[in-house]
């Protein structure tokens, strides 16, 4: 028996394959693309902003009065807003420039509460070249298409494949030497360590088990949201590298509940916290 999605994921899910019909035409047609340059290694295309007008315009028709907060256009929409889309329109921009087959788009939906946070209610990552949508939703669980998630299992270190981020030319020297130190210190220690280029599959495949954890330093909001959910409600912890919201702080580690305490120290201690 299909699974029945919920109302705000089947508005995630149809918008998210809109806005990928285009990509992959655009991804077939990589090199004519008409790129302009954000900074070292940050590239915006057409097919990031094409892709991000679709999912406002679509999110927009579904679920009029939420706000939004997009990499390409930032927040908009009223400031008191009780629904928010948290969106990245392309994710992995620059696999997807070098016809890499590994990039996403990233939707996350946060609620506001009485205190005024934000909770993740349910966020949905699509992989078009793939055709693999992972999704969740707040006391649901988390799902790849019809198929339920679970962290990894596995209790040791040497056993383990941690996916990262390796710094670029513009990350601050800080940022880049507290991730040689951790890496450094992880290297002897782990069977492999991954970097794919696309934050929200590297959180989506540490829910799905395929990682048995992730760390970066200094990602944005819409890189992260749906894919913390996603590690939480299949089983694992994705927190900050203290007691900080990883939204607030951009600093992510996740893993399963195994690793996820050894992970965190050693980020820590390459932070030199």
């Amino acid at each position: 028996m299909a699974l029945r999605l919920s109302p705000h994921v089947t508005v995630m899910a149809n918008a998210a394959h809109k806005a990928a019909k285009r990509l992959l035409r655009d991804f077939n047609e990589v090199e004519q693309l008409q790129v302009s340059v954000k900074g070292p290694s940050d590239f915006v295309s057409q097919a990031d902003i094409r892709a991000e007008n679709t999912l406002r315009e679509e999110l927009n028709k579904a679920r009029p009065g939420y706000g939004f907060l997009m990499e390409e256009s930032g927040a908009s929409g009223s400031a008191n807003w009780a629904w928010r889309w948290v969106v990245d329109p392309l994710d992995g921009t620059t696999n997807f420039l070098h016809g890499m087959p590994h990039w996403a788009i990233s939707i996350g939906l946060e609620r506001r509460l009485a205190d005024g946070s934000a909770e993740l209610a349910a966020g949905l990552i699509y992989a078009p070249p793939s055709d693999e949508m992972f999704w969740a939703e707040k006391g649901v669980g988390a799902y790849v298409n019809e198929r339920r998630l679970r962290v990894s299992a596995r209790r040791e270190m040497s056993q383990a494949v941690f996916a990262t981020g390796i710094p670029f030319g513009a990350v601050s020297l800080p940022r880049r030497n507290a991730f040689s130190r951790t890496l450094a210190a992880l290297m002897p220690d782990v069977a492999g360590i991954r970097r794919f280029g696309a934050a929200s599959l590297d959180l989506a495949w540490v829910a799905a088990g395929r990682f048995d954890g992730y760390w970066e330093l200094g990602i944005k909001r819409w890189d992260m949201a749906a894919g913390l959910l996603l590690v939480r409600e299949a089983g694992g912890f994705a927190t900050d590298v203290g007691e900080a919201d990883p939204r607030e702080t951009g600093d992510v580690v996740a893993a399963n509940p195994h690793l996820h305490a050894k992970l965190r120290e050693a980020v820590a201690a390459g932070m030199g916290k």
